[in-house]
């Protein structure tokens, strides 16, 4: 008998395996049911199908070039692991990054968040029977990923935000791109929600399916759009501000439906937030000024400077060879990742590498909840409760 089947225990009731498959399970989960005829009864989530080892290969890189393992994590927000990470090497070595990077990190990570709840709502909407909703979404993501090639070259794994600022200079014709994007996309958000909102089958399959009480999710740590549908307006860009989230100006949805409907029309709603916030980053980032901090040995200087002073050439061969080297101590930030509190804890002996890195994955924190919200719901409705919690498994198993 196995660890999981001992936990369940062996009754009259039966034992279910679900998972590890992608479609329901949303990545290799596999989630042992006991299930009493249709009625799950219990409920143990095994991890580690998918375990990369990302946290421990950061600490064999220097910190720039773990950069690029970030992104890999949370495969449908890199971005927003670019950030947190860097917010928390500049803290750790006291860097003051540039208004204007600032607003470009704010732009991209929404344009990231929109991206992520439109894979969210597109791949569950298919999970319950909805094709069309799918494809709409992956239509207008892509246009998101067009804008990210244009900015860093890569359409998903970009690791456009460096330590300092940005990489890269917004590309030329950005502008009209992103304009282009945001009046489209409010219509298409409507369109989304004519197909979803009020369909009698949509509200069948969510509605007081999957819910659980305030107390209860904050007792789990839960946090994200799953937290917020259950009631409490808590979100790291307003109460803990970074990035200058503190100039912008949106509203945090909420519910207290605290079931998988609730958690549907929260998304929805932020999706509409993020793009006001997109539309104000773009009022906010100059055609002219740094996108790195100055900091000689540590932010590589610009490609101008280094191929005519020497100087910036030798400090652009040091920090790409060596590394730099903070100074011994630790650091911890946290973000608002679409799936909740984003943070990293780094620290640092004093060499070109980190000591420890660590990452508090919303996933992995929000998974730990599943029991809870599945017990007594049937067999059908787990599909329901594992898609609305929004879960990426490379976010789990990191």
């Amino acid at each position: 008998m196995t660890t999981v089947e001992t936990a369940l225990g062996a009754s009259k009731t039966m034992v279910l395996n679900m998972g590890p498959q992608h479609p329901s399970t949303h990545g290799v989960l596999r989630v042992a049911l006991e299930l009493d005829g249709e009625t799950v009864v219990k409920a143990v989530p095994d991890l580690g199908y998918l375990h990369t080892g990302i946290e421990k290969s950061c600490e064999s890189k220097t910190y720039s070039q773990a950069i690029t393992l970030t992104d890999r994590m949370d495969y449908l927000n890199p971005l927003g692991n670019n950030l947190v990470y860097c917010l928390a090497v500049e803290k750790l070595l006291g860097l003051e990054v540039p208004k204007r990077a600032q607003y470009i990190r704010v732009m991209m990570v929404e344009l990231q968040r929109i991206s992520s709840h439109l894979v969210w709502l597109g791949t569950h909407a298919i999970d319950m029977g909805a094709m069309s909703v799918f494809l709409y979404c992956f239509r207008e993501r892509e246009e998101i990923l067009k804008i990210f090639e244009r900015f860093a070259g890569q359409r998903m794994m970009t690791s456009y935000i460096r330590i300092g600022g940005v990489a890269l200079e917004p590309p030329a014709g950005w502008r009209e791109m992103v304009r282009r994007f945001l009046t489209m996309m409010p219509n298409r958000v409507d369109d989304y929600e004519t197909l979803l909102t009020e369909n009698r089958i949509w509200l069948s399959r969510l509605q007081n399916v999957g819910k659980i009480k305030l107390e209860d999710a904050i007792a789990y740590s839960m946090s994200g759009p799953t937290l917020r549908a259950a009631g409490l307006a808590h979100d790291n860009r307003k109460v803990f501000p970074y990035s200058s989230y503190e100039e912008f100006d949106f509203n945090i949805p909420t519910r207290t439906d605290s079931d998988c409907y609730g958690r549907y029309m929260v998304r929805v709603a932020e999706i509409r937030e993020s793009l006001k916030i997109v539309e104000q980053a773009m009022a906010k980032i100059t055609d002219q000024g740094p996108i790195r901090t100055e900091a000689p040995g540590i932010v590589p200087p610009e490609r101008e400077k280094m191929k005519t002073e020497m100087e910036a050439l030798i400090y652009h061969f040091k920090i790409f060879t060596e590394g730099f080297s903070p100074p011994p101590g630790d650091a911890y930030v946290a973000i608002e990742s679409p799936r909740g509190e984003l943070g990293c804890y780094i620290a640092s002996d004093g060499s070109p590498k980190p000591l420890r890195c660590h990452f508090r994955a919303p996933s992995f924190v929000n998974l730990q909840a599943l029991p809870r919200i599945i017990e007594g719901q049937l067999l059908a409705d787990v599909v329901a409760c594992i898609g609305t919690i929004d879960i990426v498994l490379g976010d789990v198993d990191r």
